[in-house]
């Protein structure tokens, strides 16, 4: 397998208040541990904390990437000539994509807090997905690399 010309890697990071919010949570459960002791109240600020910056992490886990033939996006591996058109959306474009415009058969990946997307066409007549929504930071850079990973494979 060839690496793509333009390699693209982009891991979803959950925002930094995400993190502000997992101390909170541990704050919130030492203060229900409380009346059991200062022990009790440490074990549950740790144990709070670590369990929600743990939930947290794991939700921004998720990575887009382009390694020579293939769109990864999380779970899926999708071949480039199985796809079309790629399409950058701005805020308000993804909003109306997220809800509205939506598809139930499409593939999503979605992250609230990312407000930019790429809609990409799926032209395989056996696959009955209409399009692929991927949550993005940077969808411009997600398009280009698509497009050059495509003249390369030709």
């Amino acid at each position: 397998m060839q690496l793509s010309a333009t390699p693209y890697e982009e891991r979803l990071t959950a925002p930094r208040s995400w993190w502000l919010i997992s101390f909170l949570v541990g704050v919130a459960l030492a203060l229900i541990l409380l009346p059991f002791g200062t022990l009790p109240l440490l074990g549950g600020l740790v144990g709070g904390t670590a369990a929600a910056a743990v939930a947290a992490s794991s939700y921004g886990s998720l990575r887009i990437r382009v390694v020579g033939d293939s769109l990864i996006a999380g779970e899926a591996k999708i071949p480039l000539s199985a796809l079309g058109e790629a399409e950058v959306l701005d805020a308000e474009e993804a909003r109306a994509w997220r809800t509205h415009k939506a598809d139930v058969r499409a593939f999503l990946l979605l992250r609230s807090y990312i407000p930019t997307a790429l809609r990409i066409q799926v032209t395989d007549p056996d696959d009955p997905t209409p399009y692929l929504y991927l949550s993005s930071r940077e969808p411009e850079r997600l398009a280009e690399a698509l497009k050059a990973a495509r003249a390369a494979a030709a």
